[in-house]
C-alpha cells in the first residue's frame, strides 16, 4: 500500500472530509447521550414516571437509559457487518439518520401526566432506536478516520473526531445549564424539549457532508484485492474473539467511568443521598468543564500515543481513575459546590479522556481489515452495556441499598478501572500497525507482528 502523506491535495481533502464528517457524528451522538443523562438524573424521573413514589422514578428513568445500551450492540453487529461489506460511508448515513431521529422524537413524546406509563413505553422505543444507531455510529467514526489517517499520525488523527464526543457533552452540558435558569414550571413543561428537536438541524449538516465522502483507502484496497469477507459473523466469532473481549476490558473503565460521572454523580450529589445536596445547575459544571478538557486532552493524548505507543497513554489514565476512585467519591458526599465541579472534571478530563486519546486509534489497530468495523462495534458497543449502560442503573442501586454510602460507588469505579489496567498487559503495542493486515493483533506470533512493524517502519521513511 502507497503511503501517503496530508500534503498530497487530494488526500488532504479527503482526510479533513472524514474528519468533519466523523466529528459532526460524534458531537450529534454524544449531545444526545450526554443530554439525556443530565434529564434522566434530574428530569425524566419526575415526567415519565409516577411522581408519587420518587426514589422509584430514579431508578425506572435510569432503567430507561440503561435500554439504550442494551440495544447498542445489536446495532454495532447489524451495521457493522454491513460496514465490513458494502464499505463504511453508507452505513454512517443510515445510522446517524437513525440515531438523529429518534433523538429528535424524544422531544415530542408526551408525559405521564398525559398518558399515563405509556409514557415510559414510548421512551422505551426511542432509546432502542437511539441505541441501535448509535451501537454502529462510533465505531464507524473510529475505523473511518483510522483507517483515512497518516500512519505516523494516526494516534493524533484518529482522535480528532472525538473532539466532537467533547465538545457534544459540552454542549448538552451547557445547554441544559442553561435551561436550568427558566423557572422550574416552564422547563418541566417545554424547555427540557428544545434541545431534542435541535437535533434535526445536525442530522442535515451531518448528512450534507457525509454524501460528499468518499471511501475509506483500506476498504477500497480491499475491495480491489477481492478480499471483502462475505460472512462477517463468522469471521469475527471465529477469529476476532480475542480482540473483541480484550477490547471489552480496555473500555470498561473508560465507558463506565464517563457516565459513572457524568449521570450517577450528578444523582448522587443533587438527590437525597447526602445532607447537603449540590444545586444540580452547579453540579452539571463539572462535567461542562470536564468536556471542555477533554478538547485538548483527547488530541493531546492521541498525538503522545504516536511518540511513546497506545499502552502506556492508556495505562496511564485506567491507573489514574483507580486511585482517584475513593477519595472522588468521598469528596462528592461531602457535598461542597468547588469540590464536587472539580471532582468530575478531573475524572472526566483526565482520567476518562486519557484513554480515550489513544484508544481511537488502538481498537481499529487491533482488529484485521475484513472485520474491523464489526470488531470494533462489538468491543465498544459490548463494554457500553456492561460499564456505560449499568453504571446508571447500578450505581443508583447500589446507593440506595446502602442509604447513600459513598464507598460502594468508590469500590465499583475502582473496580472498573482494575480491569481496564489489567488488559492493558494483554495486548501488543499496535502503533505503526499495517491496517491492510487480515489477522488481529492479539492473534499474530511475536516474529509476524515485529516484521510488520518494521515494514511499516520501512514504509515510512521512504
Amino acid at each position: 500500500m502507497t503511503l501517503k502523506t496530508a500534503e498530497d491535495p487530494e488526500y488532504a481533502a479527503n482526510l479533513r472530509r472524514a474528519t468533519l464528517a466523523s466529528s459532526v457524528g460524534s458531537a450529534l451522538e454524544y449531545f444526545d447521550f450526554a443530554l439525556y443523562g443530565l434529564m434522566t438524573a434530574l428530569v425524566f424521573n419526575q415526567l415519565f414516571f409516577n411522581p408519587a413514589d420518587p426514589a422509584m422514578g430514579v431508578i425506572g428513568a435510569f432503567a430507561v437509559f440503561g435500554v439504550g445500551f442494551v440495544a447498542r450492540p445489536f446495532g454495532g453487529l447489524i451495521f457493522g457487518a454491513m460496514g465490513d461489506k458494502l464499505g463504511r460511508k453508507w452505513v454512517l448515513i443510515i445510522t446517524i439518520l437513525l440515531m438523529g431521529g429518534a433523538s429528535t422524537a424524544i422531544g415530542l413524546l408526551p408525559t405521564y401526566e398525559a398518558v399515563g406509563t405509556w409514557a415510559a413505553w414510548l421512551l422505551v422505543l426511542m432509546r432502542l432506536l437511539q441505541g441501535l444507531g448509535a451501537g454502529a455510529e462510533q465505531a464507524g467514526a473510529t475505523v473511518l478516520m483510522a483507517e483515512y489517517a497518516p500512519v505516523t499520525q494516526r494516534g493524533f488523527f484518529s482522535a480528532l473526531p472525538f473532539v466532537g464526543i467533547q465538545a457534544g457533552t459540552l454542549l448538552a452540558a451547557v445547554v441544559f445549564s442553561a435551561l436550568t435558569l427558566m423557572p422550574e414550571d416552564a422547563f418541566l413543561a417545554w424547555g427540557w424539549r428544545v434541545p431534542f428537536l435541535s437535533s434535526f438541524l445536525l442530522i442535515l449538516v451531518a448528512i450534507f457532508i457525509r454524501m460528499r465522502l468518499r471511501e475509506t483507502p483500506t476498504f477500497v484496497e480491499l475491495e480491489k484485492s477481492e478480499q471483502v469477507v462475505e460472512h462477517p459473523f463468522r469471521d469475527i466469532f471465529t477469529k476476532g474473539m480475542p480482540g473483541v473481549v480484550t477490547g471489552i476490558g480496555l473500555r470498561m473503565a473508560e465507558n463506565g467511568g464517563s457516565y459513572i460521572f457524568q449521570n450517577v454523580s450528578l444523582a448522587f450529589v443533587a438527590g437525597t443521598f447526602i445532607a447537603n445536596p449540590v444545586d444540580r445547575g452547579i453540579a452539571t459544571w463539572g462535567v461542562t468543564i470536564g468536556s471542555l478538557i477533554g478538547i485538548f486532552s483527547v488530541p493531546l493524548t492521541g498525538w503522545i500515543s504516536d511518540r511513546v505507543g497506545r499502552r502506556p497513554v492508556y495505562r496511564f489514565g485506567a491507573v489514574f481513575t483507580l486511585l482517584f476512585a475513593f477519595p472522588a467519591w468521598w469528596a462528592l458526599s461531602l457535598g461542597n459546590e468547588i469540590l464536587t465541579v472539580a471532582v468530575i472534571a478531573i475524572g472526566i478530563g483526565v482520567g476518562v479522556n486519557s484513554m480515550l486519546g489513544p484508544q481511537c486509534a488502538l481498537l481499529p489497530e487491533m482488529f484485521g481489515n475484513k472485520h474491523r468495523y464489526l470488531g470494533v462495534a462489538m468491543a465498544r458497543e459490548i463494554s457500553a452495556v456492561l460499564a456505560g449502560g449499568l453504571a446508571g442503573v447500578l450505581g443508583t442501586w447500589l446507593l440506595t441499598l446502602t442509604d447513600g454510602n459513598w464507598v460502594v460507588m468508590g469500590l465499583y469505579l475502582a473496580t472498573l478501572a482494575a480491569i481496564t489496567t489489567a488488559s492493558t498487559f494483554l495486548i501488543p503495542e499496535t502503533r505503526g500497525r499495517d491496517l491492510l493486515r487480515t489477522q488481529d493483533a492479539v492473534r499474530v506470533s511475536t516474529d509476524e507482528k515485529d516484521t510488520g512493524l518494521v515494514s511499516v517502519v520501512v514504509a515510512d521513511a521512504r
